[in-house]
């Protein structure tokens, strides 16, 4: 696939050095990446109309709008709810409790980069 016709990645993460670290990652292997340091700077992202968007690489403890919130906000919203979720937390607990939110997968950090970028290929 060219890389003109990859949807983006939207990076969802209040971490600099990670986001940015998945931005790299990603970008390098030739997807678009948009970033959002909490929810709802993603939601205004998404709203925006800020490029097709593929999958949400979601974290779920940050300040101002949490990954929960986000996720909750996203499914309301019939345009956004297509969008799948691949949650990203550090907390191995809180990974096996997003799997509740109708997410397509969660994810421990740190990333089995791999498994990252094959789910990150089948959707973008």
């Amino acid at each position: 696939m060219s890389e003109h016709a990859r949807k983006r990645v939207l990076i969802v993460e209040d971490e600099d050095d990670v986001r940015e670290s998945l931005a790299v990652v990603l970008e390098f292997e030739g997807y678009p990446v948009l970033e959002a340091a909490h929810g709802g700077e993603a939601l205004e992202r998404l709203r925006s109309g800020d490029g097709d968007v593929g999958l949400i690489l979601l974290d779920l403890f940050m300040p101002t709008m949490n990954g929960w919130a986000f996720r909750d906000e996203q499914l309301r919203d019939p345009t956004l709810a297509r969008i799948p979720v691949v949650v990203i937390t550090a907390d191995p607990s809180a990974a096996r409790r997003a799997r509740s939110l109708g997410v397509l997968d969660a994810m421990t950090k740190p990333f089995d980069f791999d498994r990252l970028l094959a789910l990150v290929g089948r959707h973008c």
